[in-house]
């Protein structure tokens, strides 16, 4: 466990990513993921309201929607949803004393269905 810096210098022993423990790593990974799910909601809700706006509107999104960069945008966002869904349902198995002795393991298993899943809706995507 790191502890809060003493001094300036021993900062970036916070970003320093090894050594770290796997529940750390499912820490970091869910507060990233939430970030991003809450960045994307401002954005999903401030496209529905391109269809206020008109037709023209939307179908100026539709065409910017179209481009690589949102495409692997929209991946990130599906990686995002399935970690943080199934880290959520591992903390509340350990919560209630479920599995507790196996936290290390979920968090591999959970990643991995993650990957896999993110693997499956690329290919689905990009096919």
């Amino acid at each position: 466990m790191l502890k809060p810096p003493q001094k300036p210098s021993d900062a970036w022993k916070w970003f320093d990513p090894r050594g770290r423990e796997p529940g750390s790593w499912a820490f970091i990974i869910n507060r990233l993921s939430a970030l991003g799910l809450t960045v994307y909601l401002y954005l999903h809700l401030s496209v529905l309201g391109k269809l206020a706006q008109g037709p023209e509107a939307y179908d100026s999104f539709v065409h910017l929607a179209e481009s690589p960069v949102v495409i692997l945008g929209e991946l990130l966002v599906i990686f995002a949803a399935l970690y943080h869904g199934l880290n959520g349902l591992r903390i509340a198995l350990t919560s209630f004393g479920i599995a507790v002795p196996y936290q290390r393991q979920l968090f591999y298993v959970i990643f991995l269905l993650t990957i896999l899943g993110s693997v499956i809706f690329a290919v689905r995507m990009f096919t």
